[in-house]
């Protein structure tokens, strides 16, 4: 369970066990427990909005370039600011780096399987990553699970934390439907933990994982966001984590069984996916 939902069940009044004891028995620290998140800076949430949708534009831009550019915008901050958004945002620069190194200690790395592969139909290789989406006083994060071959987004969750659970929830519901022979992430930690990794293979299904800052290993999802941001999450301010949920699943549908893809002989997802 994620710190949120235990903290969701510990019961103030109980008439035999203390909030302490609780605590305990939940594996939940008291500071935890009473914990209060400050509200996040109205100006950092202005700033994350526009390298949101500087990165969208440009993701080869890195943290000096991006300071560059807010300072071009008429908003000089500093490069440690700028980096420390970035990091909040999930975002880090396309391009090979000097050195690749383990996302989290102890995750294993797996190796890229789909250079020079031939994609040969629907479940052959899925793929997802995460992607952040600005509010009117806040953020969420956005996961999907996408087929390759046809492009149907076949599950997806919002969440307000970088923690594996929703990443897990959204590979639950898609392995409800059907399971692929590959599946491909970047080395973020959700998608290295051994939650994940350990699902699929239970599953019998091959990990196969990017390059460290290479998002043209996972082209088609990085394509996804871009469409999402710009059709749907830039022309909107969700008031709530509801009306982005509302907003965005409304989007996936019309994506899904309505938007025709050149590269799909101008059929919809669905139409290639056969359900």
């Amino acid at each position: 369970m994620t710190t949120a939902e235990r903290r969701a069940l510990v019961e103030p009044g109980h008439p035999r066990l203390s909030i302490r004891r609780q605590c305990e028995l939940l594996g939940l620290s008291r500071g935890a427990y009473y914990y209060t998140p400050a509200p996040p800076d109205p100006e950092d949430l202005t700033l994350m909005r526009l390298l949101d949708e500087e990165y969208t534009r440009h993701p080869f831009f890195g943290v000096r370039r991006m300071r560059d550019w807010l300072a071009d915008q008429g908003r000089p901050v500093g490069h440690d600011r700028v980096r420390r958004l970035l990091r909040t945002m999930g975002l880090e620069a396309v391009g090979p780096k000097p050195r690749l190194s383990a996302p989290a200690a102890g995750h294993k790395i797996y190796p890229y399987l789909l250079r020079g592969l031939a994609i040969e139909g629907p479940d052959h290789v899925w793929a997802t990553d995460i992607t952040y989406v600005p509010m009117r006083r806040g953020f969420v994060y956005l996961t999907a699970i996408m087929d390759w071959f046809s492009r149907y987004v076949l599950a997806w969750r919002l969440s307000l934390t970088l923690d594996v659970e929703f990443c897990l929830a959204a590979l639950e519901e898609a392995l409800s439907r059907s399971r692929p022979r590959i599946f491909n992430s970047d080395q973020g930690r959700q998608f290295t933990s051994a939650a994940f990794t350990g699902r699929l293979s239970e599953a019998g299904i091959a990990i196969s994982m990017d390059g460290r800052g290479r998002a043209l290993d996972n082209v088609f999802v990085e394509r996804l966001w871009r469409s999402a941001k710009y059709e749907e999450v830039y022309l909107k301010s969700y008031e709530t984590v509801w009306e982005a949920e509302d907003g965005i699943g409304a989007w996936f549908e019309f994506y899904n069984t309505q938007r025709r893809h050149q590269g799909l002989d101008r059929r919809t997802p669905r139409q290639v996916y056969g359900c």
